[in-house]
């Protein structure tokens, strides 16, 4: 599976941005998707997934502030980030998983994107 992430950039606290991810290599429909993010000097920690069925988990601190959705005909899967803050300030990755649950951990996750960086300025 190949991923290509894209759509980070810089913006103010309080804006918007959305991020894509577009699959390709394997079915698609089949593959849970997740966002994973990693602050410089922090670890990479889990954000948002969404399952096969569209089942979708997320991280609480972006609860109310982002959405994911997949676009099953397109192959792609967006994070819809809204109210950003300095804190989500990170390189965005997204991976795709084999397990059908939605997992969290990044151990779970077999296939990763190359990451888009993006910044909240206060």
């Amino acid at each position: 599976v190949q991923l290509q992430a894209s759509g980070g950039g810089l913006v103010q606290a309080g804006g918007s941005l959305s991020l894509s991810c577009a699959a390709s290599g394997r079915t698609f429909s089949r593959l849970t998707i997740g966002w994973f993010r990693q602050a410089p000097g922090k670890e990479r920690e889990f954000v948002f997934t969404i399952t096969e069925t569209n089942s979708a988990y997320y991280t609480d601190s972006v609860k109310g502030r982002f959405s994911i959705s997949r676009d099953s005909a397109k192959n792609t899967v967006t994070l819809q980030m809204t109210s950003l803050k300095p804190e989500d300030t990170a390189v965005y990755y997204c991976a795709a998983s084999d397990y059908r649950w939605g997992p969290s951990s990044i151990n779970d996750y077999k296939y990763w994107g190359q990451g888009t960086l993006v910044t909240v300025s206060s």
